[in-house]
């Protein structure tokens, strides 16, 4: 009896050895790859703090627009409200760090977004009609900015989704799965947008 207690705990004892031995050269092997978890982890906050940027930008954008085409275009009030609900919507999620790991909020905040643009779609649609809002200075600095914006959110998500996808992989894969175990466990994968149609360009917002 004693003898065989003895065997599985010498037993155990090997296969604990052998584990520490598995992960010590895999963390000799990885070399400075200790510091990649903590690394890819910073840059992808840092690439989603610029898709939030963008995103605000857009948003800050759409009051002026809103007024201006009311100006010319009262009678598309359906359309007006539509993006001014959309706006309130897509500022009023609270977004912060924990967002991108969170794949609850990220759906939230994504779905959010993809309304926002949906009604912008919609308001830009309508200018066709009115050849003077077209022509308005005010009406064309706002297109300029709104459509060098579109242009920095395809990038910023681009970006995102690029440091994301490098930050997954070294979570996920040996030895960075290893390490984040032992040395980073409060780091999780994180959220991505979905591939939509389009979505590798930004919308036209030709006027």
């Amino acid at each position: 009896m004693a003898s065989a207690m003895a065997g599985a705990m010498s037993g155990r004892v090997v296969r604990w050895r052998s584990l520490a031995a598995a992960v010590l050269v895999a963390l000799t092997t990885a070399g400075c790859g200790i510091n990649n978890v903590p690394t890819l982890q910073e840059r992808a906050k840092a690439a989603w703090a610029e898709v939030q940027n963008q995103y605000q930008r857009r948003a800050d954008l759409i009051p002026n627009l809103v007024e201006t085409v009311k100006g010319y275009a009262k009678q598309e009030s359906d359309v007006l409200t539509q993006v001014t609900e959309a706006r309130a919507k897509a500022t009023s999620i609270k977004v912060d760090a924990s967002t991108i790991t969170d794949p609850a909020k990220f759906k939230e905040f994504q779905a959010a977004q993809s309304q926002l643009s949906g009604a912008l779609g919609r308001l830009i649609a309508t200018v066709e009609a009115y050849p003077d809002l077209k022509s308005n200075q005010n009406f064309l600095a706002l297109q300029s900015q709104l459509e060098g914006t579109e242009n920095r959110i395809a990038v910023a998500r681009r970006d995102y989704i690029g440091t994301v996808q490098a930050f997954n992989t070294e979570v996920t894969t040996i030895p960075g799965r290893w390490i984040a175990a032992i040395f980073y466990p409060s780091a999780k994968p994180m959220e991505t947008f979905s591939a939509t149609e389009g979505a590798d360009r930004p919308p036209s917002v030709k006027f």
